[in-house]
């Protein structure tokens, strides 16, 4: 499982890091760092889908 950011949608509501900082980086900005295809550590599936879905301009996607 890959998670990956739209930086043109990305508004720095920072609400994905919420759910995991670890998973969800931010840049010094608060807005979402994590490019594309970053690999989805194991046991972080459920984080990863969570943080895709409380993003509220859905700048995420899981591949």
């Amino acid at each position: 499982m890959r998670v990956s950011v739209d930086d043109e949608l990305c508004d720095a509501r920072g609400q994905c890091n919420i759910v995991d900082p670890e998973l969800f980086t931010l840049d010094e900005y608060g807005y979402s760092d994590i490019g594309q295809g970053k690999e989805v550590p194991t046991g972080k599936e459920d984080a990863a889908e969570q943080g895709v879905e409380l993003c509220p301009v859905q700048a995420l996607s899981i591949d």
